[in-house]
């Protein structure tokens, strides 16, 4: 069975090819700036060099076409036929209450999601797009919804509930969501492989930390609780993210800048270890900067390990304990710094960090001492296998 895995943005369109009797990844891309000036196609065929293609990229529907062809490319390609194409699923952000698993998608669940569009109305117009570019391409393959949101559906209502009127809750559905939840779930599991032990006997704290970061409690398999909240601007700072914040400042900032719109656009783009530093959201510029004395530098990566610190120390409260800590996405897999300076802000926990067993990018290892009482680990994510392993697992009942 072949499954094409999308990732639909509003501009761009990331794409994997999986051979799921092997999950293997045979073929992945990117096509980028789709309907402005200067798009193009990146597609990489498994054992070969990226081949890009500039071209004109009106819509999203000629986007798909670009990535079905590059895909059935004499040269570069890795389909002979479409025929061999068995399902494609979808990366969809937002699921609100309505879904807590992946599921089949048809006109029913369509619907659904465009009335959670409210609840993300960056996100899943793009990723319905993306879906609806499928179906008008290929309207006879089956496709399925795997959702950010439905892994942590399982909180309790204690965890996702605001203290704001209920009425709220009730009419507008103002509660704690959280995103990244299939980066959550591959890891927490994979951890738990790791073990040798039963992820329903195991308390892990997962954090993914990247530009966007979120960290989660999963206590016997399921997830009590997580960071982000009602959209992914809650939680600990992030690239250009404020993260966690008094709610006073936005209608402060939204007085002094002139509105709310600006407000929030400045809380989203321009605030986290951006705004902080002055320097960069990329956490390489920031140990670039404190290597030459940056003091703002220096200051948004203490801010930034000090706010993941609080998170696990506040998550291991919840669960009674802690097994382990599993560190993933672009800075938890690569920042060395990072994954240290929280370990031993972690010590009253018992956990230590190997620094030589640390010193590595990209890869998964454990990184704890021998003698650390709590198991730490870094575990690359992989979002992709896991909207494959569900597509074929759906397609296939």
């Amino acid at each position: 069975m072949k499954v094409l895995v999308i990732n639909c943005g509003s501009s761009s369109l990331k794409y994997q090819l999986f051979d799921m009797e092997t999950e293997n990844a045979l073929a992945k891309g990117l096509v980028e700036r789709i309907g402005i000036e200067g798009s193009r196609i990146k597609h990489t065929k498994a054992g070969q060099d990226a081949v890009v293609t500039e071209t004109a990229i009106p819509d999203h529907k000629v986007a798909v076409k670009l990535v079905l062809d590059s895909l059935l490319d004499g040269e570069h390609g890795v389909l002979s036929s479409l025929d061999e194409l068995s399902a494609v699923g979808h990366r969809v952000v937002h699921a609100g209450e309505k879904f807590a698993c992946s599921v089949r998608l048809d006109d029913a669940v369509m619907a659904a999601l465009k009335e959670c569009i409210p609840l993300a109305p960056l996100h899943n117009p793009a990723n319905i797009t993306g879906i609806e570019a499928i179906t008008s391409v290929l309207p006879d393959v089956p496709q399925v919804g795997v959702f950010d949101t439905a892994f942590h559906q399982t909180m309790p209502k204690h965890a996702y509930m605001y203290g704001v009127p209920y009425r709220y809750y009730e009419n507008y559905k103002v509660r704690r969501y959280g995103f990244h939840g299939t980066s959550h779930f591959f890891v927490a599991n994979r951890c738990a492989e790791i073990m040798g032990r039963p992820i329903e006997d195991l308390k892990i704290v997962t954090c993914h930390l990247g530009n966007g970061s979120s960290i989660t409690a999963v206590k016997d398999g399921i997830c009590v609780d997580t960071s982000m909240g009602f959209t992914p601007l809650a939680g600990v700072l992030m690239g250009t993210r404020c993260g966690d914040i008094d709610p006073s400042i936005v209608k402060f900032i939204a007085e002094k800048e002139g509105s709310v719109d600006k407000a929030d656009t400045i809380l989203n783009k321009e605030s986290g270890v951006h705004g902080v530093s002055g320097i960069s959201s990329d956490l390489r510029d920031i140990e670039d900067g404190m290597e030459k004395g940056d003091e703002r530098a220096t200051l948004a990566f203490e801010m930034l390990s000090y706010s993941i610190t609080k998170y696990i120390g506040a998550y291991a409260a919840a669960m009674g304990g802690v097994d382990a800590i599993v560190f993933t996405a672009g800075i938890g897999e690569n920042c060395k710094a990072i994954r240290e300076t929280v370990t031993e802000n972690l010590g009253f926990l018992g956990a230590s960090v190997d620094k030589s067993k640390n010193d590595f990018r990209g890869e998964e290892r454990i990184i704890s001492s021998d003698d650390s009482k709590v198991k730490v680990m870094v575990i690359p994510t992989n979002e992709e296998l896991v909207i494959a392993r569900d597509t074929k697992k759906l397609v296939s009942c």
